[in-house]
Order: C-alpha cells, then structure tokens, then sequence
C-alpha cells in the first residue's frame, strides 16, 4: 500500500500536467487575446514554468512541516486533495472573452497553488516508499513509482482521444473543460489509497526514538547542502528534457496540424514505450552495478540517439515520427527509472522528505521552462535546430551532476 500510494500520486501528476500539455494550443485562444500567433503559445505553455515555480516552495513547506514532522503518509494524504481539487477545477475557470486579462491571471493562480501540493509528492511519496522496500528492490519499486507518472500520461491521452473524437470541433468551446474535470476521478482514488496505507517503518522508527527532527530544512542545508547543489544539476537537466520531449510531443503533432483523435492515440502508444523504459531501466540496474553508474549509462545512450531522432520526427512520416518519439522515451524514461532511490538514499532520514523533495522540484524551476525556450528559439533559428540545441544543453548539465555525484548503493553492499 506504501508503493501504490506514491505510485498514485505519479500517476496523478502525469494525468494533470500532461492534460495540461494536451490542451496547450486549445487554451491558448481561450485565455489569452486573439491574433497573438507564437507569442500566445509562449505565454500558455509558460504556465508549465509557473507551477514549477511552486512546486519547490511546496516540497519545503510540506516536507519540513508535514512529511518529516507528522509523518510521510499523513503529508500525502492532505496534499493531494489540493493537487487534484486545484488541478480539475482549471475547468471551470472564466476565459478572456468573459473576464479579460482575470482569465489568464486565475489559470496562472490556480496553477501556481496546484504545483505547491504537487510539489509535496515527490519527496513524501518517494520516501515513503523507498523506507518500506530493501536496498536491492529499491530501483525496481522506484521504477514503478515513477511509471506512475506514464501511466497518468497514457490514461489522460486515451482520454483526450475519445472526448477529440466525441466533441470534434466544439472541443475548442468545451471539451478541454471535460478533460480537466476528469482529473477529480483519479485524485479521488489516490487519496483513498493513502488513507489506507501505513506509515513508514523508518519513521515509525524515529518517533520510537524521539529522534524526529524539529529542523528538517536547516539540518538539510547544515549537513546536505553539496549533495542538494550535485542534485539540482541532475533535475534540472532531466526535467529540462523530460518537458522537452514528452511535454512537447502533443504540441508539436498540433502545430503539424495532426487531429486531437491522433494526436491522444500516439501520445498513448509513445507512453506504453516510456513504461516499457522505466520498469525495463529499474530491473536492469542491479545489473549495471548501481544507481549513479545506470544514470550515466542510460544518459550516455540518450545523448546519442537524441538527435537522429529528433531528425526523423522532424522530417519523416506520421508513422516515422511515431516511432522516433517512442525510442526516445523508452530511453530517457530508463534514466529516470533510478532517480527515486538515488536521491532517498542520498539523504538522511531525518529530513528526507524536505530534501528529496526540494531537489527534484528545484529542478523543475528550469525545467519546466523548455517548451517556452523552444517556442522562443525557434523564431530566430527554426524549430529543430532551437529544440536540438535546447536538449543537448541540459543533457549535458544532467551528465555534469551525476558524474561529480557519489554513488548511493551497489549490488552485494549495505
């Protein structure tokens, strides 16, 4: 029950950011004013960059107060009400034509507080699950947390399909409202698995001790502060691609002019292949010989294949597209497969829920900035070549992190 209640909230965050995603373009006309061309869409999918923004905040204030203080198990429980209330209720948002310049400042308001209870998920749902799973489980149980979030991708693109399909061209009117108050279902089956799971046995270990820490954050920045800077430059470069690619893919089938009903269909086919990758990345690391020397070698291998494959969706078929997009989330999604346990185990459990928190969702500050970057590049150098450039910049800032960071656990070691 620990697994699948941080698993719950992945899947979660993956069904309202890339609903999000899905309907960037669409909502680009509702909230912003007509005839804005490029600059609408940067200004829509910079809406990405403002929950990010929360996110960080959320993951301390949360984690230092909640998760490393009452318990991990009890934080969860209380953030993803807020997650998935303020996350469906984007749906029942005013647009511009009804209330102006209110309509975009309420949708950044509403995602700015949505990104401060989901930035609690990672820290208290990774610790959570990490501290109740043995060291040589712990990349194939991250793995599947993390696939919580593909799993919420390939649901919400079936879902964006079958409404494309439903609404046709009232989609623009109403459907994408539908799809964001579709999200209040999978919230509500999070919060019921978290009410039914247990608390950690590291902590229930503290409060036995009365060893909880009264100062998460401070202890975290007295005694962690090179590994949170080591860890930053790790998140920051995957979060970076990770927006970059699959945060990007429905966009740019759109502004291929692909129809909704194929774009969903293919985002949920390239899903199936980023699941494939994390769980296949988790199982395989033992293998490898350890968390940090999997993350270079899956990067190693990412970093290679990124350009061709960007080429080929670039300029190829539907169907070359298809299957360039699915090769490169296998990939980079076998990156992220070990990230969940690299980061617990780099942290004591004394403050692990501030921590691990803080550092993935710091790195969503930067990251969650590409598709703007992109959109922005694009104006002066073209579109592949600004997407090209934009990638390989933060993967090697997410190489440069791991190779200076120290490794957390390896096979036969305690």
């Amino acid at each position: 029950m620990q697994v699948l209640a941080a698993w719950s909230g992945w899947l979660l965050d993956g069904y309202t950011t890339i609903a999000y995603a899905l309907v960037g373009v669409t909502i680009s006309s509702a909230f912003l004013p007509a005839g804005l061309g490029r600059l609408g869409l940067v200004v829509t999918f910079a809406g990405f960059a403002v929950e990010a923004l929360a996110r960080p905040i959320g993951s301390l204030i949360f984690g230092n107060y909640l998760g490393d203080r009452i318990g991990r198990r009890n934080m969860l429980a209380t953030t993803v009400l807020g997650f998935s209330i303020f996350g469906g209720a984007k749906g029942l948002l005013p647009t511009y034509s009804e209330v102006g310049l209110l309509a975009p400042a309420l949708l950044y308001a509403f995602l700015f507080i949505e990104g401060m209870f989901a930035g609690a998920e990672y820290g208290g749902g990774t610790t959570l699950a990490m501290e109740s799973v043995p060291p040589e489980r712990r990349a194939f149980i991250g793995s599947f947390i993390q696939s919580g979030f593909g799993v919420g991708y390939f649901l919400i693109a079936a879902v964006f399909a079958v409404l494309g399909a439903a609404f046709g061209p009232e989609f623009q009117a109403c459907g994408w409202r539908v799809l964001f108050l579709t999200l209040f279902i999978p919230g509500a089956l999070a919060f019921l698995i978290r009410r039914a799971a247990y608390e950690s046995p590291a902590f229930e270990g503290l409060l036995r001790r009365r060893a909880v820490e009264k100062t998460p954050l401070l202890s975290m920045l007295r005694e962690s502060a090179g590994t949170v800077a080591v860890g930053l430059l790790i998140t920051t470069g995957l979060l970076f691609v990770n927006t970059a690619t699959l945060s990007f893919y429905p966009a740019f089938m759109e502004l291929k002019k692909y129809p909704n009903d194929l774009v969903g269909t293919y985002v949920a086919v390239i899903n199936l292949a980023s699941l494939a990758g994390v769980w296949i990345g988790g199982a395989l690391s033992n293998a490898v010989g350890g968390r940090r020397r999997s993350m270079l070698l899956y990067g190693a291998v990412f970093t290679v294949a990124a350009g061709p494959l960007l080429y080929l969706a670039s300029v190829g078929s539907a169907v070359q597209l298809l299957i360039a997009f699915s090769i490169q989330a296998f990939l980079e999604a076998a990156i992220f497969s070990v990230l969940p346990s690299f980061l617990a185990e780099s942290f004591s459990e004394r403050y692990r829920a501030t921590a691990v928190g803080f550092t993935y969702n710091g790195g969503a500050i930067v990251g969650s900035t590409a598709v703007s970057v992109i959109l922005s590049l694009s104006g002066s150098m073209g579109l592949l070549p600004a997407w090209a450039v934009s990638i390989y910049a933060s993967l090697i800032a997410m190489l440069m992190g791991v190779s200076l960071s120290r490794e957390t656990w390896r096979p036969g070691k305690d």
